[in-house]
């Protein structure tokens, strides 16, 4: 036990001693649950310190008053390797005399019993709901008094009949407890709390952004019992209700509707293992004046929400509140073409209600932190997010989920689900790449460095599972156009395809990049360890090229994928790019000017084209409004980034976020000269269609027209217009095109 919780025990509800083997599966594990303590302070305190971990979630009073406006926390992990604590100052919250500390405890992913796709239900550390606390108080004459978690704590069930992170929380509003969080509160049905076993992960301080109430979204229509939020998020609706004691609202959500308006939750529910879907219940205590109640233990992914009353009552008011980790804003895009602005919306959108603690892929179906998802947005995410100390924590979870192999799952954290399916390089490559991302765009090192040793040990996992220096054990070119077609649902025949290159095409090049990134990172860090890895980028590169590559041409010629790739990873040698980029631009036109990629070439194939002269083909395929394309999402009604071409599955996925990357770094042009951007290149690449650009990062703002570029830069820069370099010190400038 960590010296802060000083001797604190970690209690709960049930006695455990009579439990044998697992924590049973029975309605009891469904409350959430009360724990208070009263006590006596014998003078207001002049600081006091409140250390707290609830498993799974919690949320704590002091004396009657939310201790936070922070929500699902603490931030999922391995629980069994790493447990978060929270810490606040309450100084402000305590009286001289009697007062109160109250938590109510949900199972969030800690006690996870419902059965699904990802076997949470069968993790190692489930156990039951549980609650560690240490108060430090310090008064006026320098001495100290400690209140700790112990069995003179008292316990009851919550109002909260139900709560698991996928499916929701019901609340029965009858069997609130009034008073409970104050002192000097007397009710039945109390009883002592058990000492129980610890998670068994190490209590490490949650440092990081938390996740909160964002915003809040009025509803833009209603139809029948159908409330359009107008926009896809993360997050629950909040509803304000008025009937008699014991009616019940029924809140389901979704992010589509069926074609004659009702309530469509078919994509949201699949490989759950559960009929309840995203939903949540809500059941009236009467109350004269009308009462207020959304979850607190779950999120969802939602545009719509479906609300019936069961019983006497009307809904007054229903708001949708958006709810993810609190990223601060550090860019921003827009342009003379609307159609970009409202993708680069949708790209943000996504981003956002897709981060709980960690990247997931989507926030309804799934919310698992899938690292291939991750790695292919992260450049958009640091441009436009002040994200890296969200992604250390995530990254750090890396470590406890590494086998001693080298091998990790491809969703983080996991229970045991992964590592054999649904990883690979192109997903595992997170550990290695996005350090590098963050020390390029954000100049911060020291992440690399802390993960050294866990991106040395997967690169020996890597080299075990090359022959020649050819691998391929993980997932294709990820939903491609045509594979997936309405009614079809099938995510199976990427393999089937015959423009997806072969596994062990997009795997080498993910192990050519990440041992030249290990080289990258070698030399920032200073371990001498460059050498090493630069000599591994030489051989693999050599091999991926003579399986690969003939006459200085992709074997696969016909594969917006392969040429992509090829391109991007650097696995062509500058002599040859330029035929292959030209060839890459016709193979575009030849498809009517569509992309034909799924997230793996998407993410190669902005910077292939505009690296080399046809930044305008990226622009046509993006802006094509017929399927395949952003637009075609767009026109569609999407206000979030999809995950397949064809809007069939999830319409609430990041992984096509490298477009909004493409509008920082080729329309705008901003790119780091040094790492974090302590000097910058601004290398525009002008699209008269697009008629103007304006975007910051930073501090450093870029605008252009069809006559002039403006740069307002912090630092030093240089900018290129035409070939021509021009020096600009930090300040405001103005150059002719």
């Amino acid at each position: 036990m960590l010296v802060m919780f000083n001797k604190a025990k970690w209690i709960t509800w049930a006695d455990l001693k009579s439990i044998l083997g697992p924590v049973p599966d029975t309605a009891e594990n469904d409350f959430a649950r009360l724990f208070r303590k009263e006590f006596t302070l014998k003078e207001k305190p002049t600081a006091a310190t409140f250390r707290i971990c609830g498993l799974g979630l919690y949320s704590a009073e002091i004396n009657g008053k939310p201790v936070t406006d922070n929500v699902l926390t603490p931030p999922f992990s391995a629980y069994d390797k790493t447990v978060y604590y929270n810490e606040y100052d309450v100084t402000s919250f305590f009286n001289c005399g009697g007062n109160c500390i109250c938590v109510t405890v949900g199972n969030g992913w800690y006690n996870y019993r419902t059965g699904s796709t990802w076997d949470f239900d069968k993790a190692t550390w489930r156990h039951n709901t549980k609650l560690i606390v240490c108060l430090s108080v310090n008064y006026p004459d320098g001495s100290e008094e400690i209140i700790t978690t112990d069995s003179s704590w008292q316990t009851n069930k919550a109002p909260i009949l139900f709560n698991y992170t996928r499916e929701g929380e019901d609340y029965d509003a009858r069997l609130y407890i009034k008073g409970w969080n104050l002192f000097g509160f007397k009710g039945s049905g109390w009883e002592n709390v058990f000492i129980c076993q610890p998670p068994g992960g190490i209590l490490k301080k949650d440092v990081y952004p938390p996740i909160r109430i964002i915003k809040t979204h009025q509803v833009k229509s209603i139809t029948g019992n159908i409330y359009d939020f107008g926009v896809n998020m993360a997050g629950w609706v909040k509803i304000t209700v008025k009937g008699e004691v014991g009616s019940e609202v029924l809140i389901r959500y979704a992010e589509r509707l069926t074609k004659d308006g009702k309530l469509n939750q078919r994509d949201t529910v699949r490989f759950m293992g559960t009929e309840r879907g995203h939903s949540c219940k809500y059941f009236l205590s009467g109350a004269a004046e009308g009462e207020s109640w959304h979850p607190v233990f779950t999120y969802y992914g939602f545009r719509y929400a479906e609300i019936t009353i069961t019983g006497k009552a009307q809904v007054m008011q229903a708001q949708a509140h958006e709810v993810h980790t609190d990223l601060a804003s550090i860019g921003s895009f827009e342009c003379g073409d609307n159609m970009l602005n409202l993708i680069h919306a949708a790209s943000v959108q996504a981003t956002l209600s897709n981060f709980h603690g960690m990247p997931t892929d989507c926030p309804h179906r799934e919310q698992n932190g899938w690292t291939g998802d991750a790695l292919i947005s992260c450049e958009q995410s640091l441009m436009n997010f002040d994200i890296t100390p969200a992604y250390r924590k995530w990254l750090l979870d890396f470590k406890d989920v590494q086998r001693p192999s080298g091998q990790i799952p491809g969703i983080v954290p996991t229970s045991k689900w992964g590592y054999n399916w649904g990883s690979g390089p192109a997903w595992d490559s997170a550990l290695v790449l996005i350090p590098l991302a963050i020390y390029e765009l954000n100049g911060d090192i020291s992440i690399a460095a802390e993960m050294w040793e866990n991106m040395e040990l997967y690169m020996e996992f890597m080299e075990d599972m090359a022959e020649d220096y050819i691998t391929g054990f993980g997932l294709p070119d990820w939903c491609p156009p045509d594979n997936n077609k309405p009614g079809m649902h099938d995510i199976w025949t990427e393999w089937l395809n015959p423009n997806v290159p072969p596994v062990t095409y997009t795997d080498t090049a993910y192990y050519y990049a990440d041992a030249a990134a290990m080289a990258k990172i070698a030399s920032a860090i200073g371990n001498g360890r460059q050498e090493y890895y630069s000599n591994l980028a030489a051989k693999i590169k050599k091999a991926f090229r003579q399986k690969f590559i003939k006459d200085g041409e992709v074997i696969q010629n016909e594969s917006q994928t392969a040429v992509a790739c090829a391109i991007y990873q650097g696995l062509l040698e500058e002599n040859e790019i330029p035929k292959a980029a030209a060839h890459l631009a016709n193979l575009v036109r030849k498809n009517g000017n569509h992309i034909d990629c799924g997230i793996l070439g998407t993410k190669y194939i902005f910077s292939a084209l505009s690296e080399n002269g046809y930044a305008q083909t990226a622009y046509e395929f993006t802006v094509n409004p017929e399927y395949p394309s952003y637009a075609h999402w767009i026109n569609s009604g999407m206000t979030t980034l999809c995950e397949t071409w064809e809007m069939h599955t999830s319409l609430n996925h990041h992984m096509y976020s490298e477009v909004d990357y493409w509008f920082y770094r080729h329309l705008a042009g901003i790119r780091p000269a040094k790492p974090g951007f302590q000097a910058v290149d601004i290398i525009p690449c002008f699209i008269d269609k697009i008629g103007w650009v304006k975007a910051s990062h930073k501090g450093i703002e870029v605008y252009w027209d069809k006559e002039k570029l403006i740069l307002s830069t912090p630092v030093h820069a240089r900018v290129f217009i035409k070939d021509v370099c021009h020096e600009a010190a930090p300040g405001t400038h103005e150059f002719k095109r």
